[in-house]
């Protein structure tokens, strides 16, 4: 068993998007993505299963042509191959974990 204190773990850059993989295996990953305001993470498309997961802050996120404005303890759930991003767009910071899972 692992256990993972997020708040040890969260980092802010003011150059770029901060991120830490909390798990890297072939069946689950899991990254933790910190966002200082006006920092954002483009639209893309993976053949993967994903949940973002708004741990901290608020923020925009894109699940295919749909824009959903959420905060803390929200989960966004994306389908394989639909573009999905986030931004930091609401004046504050903002902290995803990303999860994903391989298509079966």
């Amino acid at each position: 068993m692992e256990t993972i204190d997020l708040k040890n773990v969260m980092k802010f850059s003011p150059d770029h998007i901060s991120r830490e993989m909390l798990n890297d295996k072939p069946e689950m990953r899991i990254a933790l993505m910190c966002l200082s305001p006006g920092q954002k993470l483009d639209p893309h498309k993976a053949p993967l299963r994903l949940m973002m997961y708004c741990v901290e802050g608020k923020g925009t996120f894109t699940v295919g042509e749909e824009k959903i404005v959420a905060g803390e303890k929200t989960c966004i759930l994306c389908d394989p191959n639909v573009p999905h991003g986030f931004a930091a767009d609401q004046g504050e910071k903002l902290v995803v974990m990303a999860v994903v899972t391989p298509v079966e």
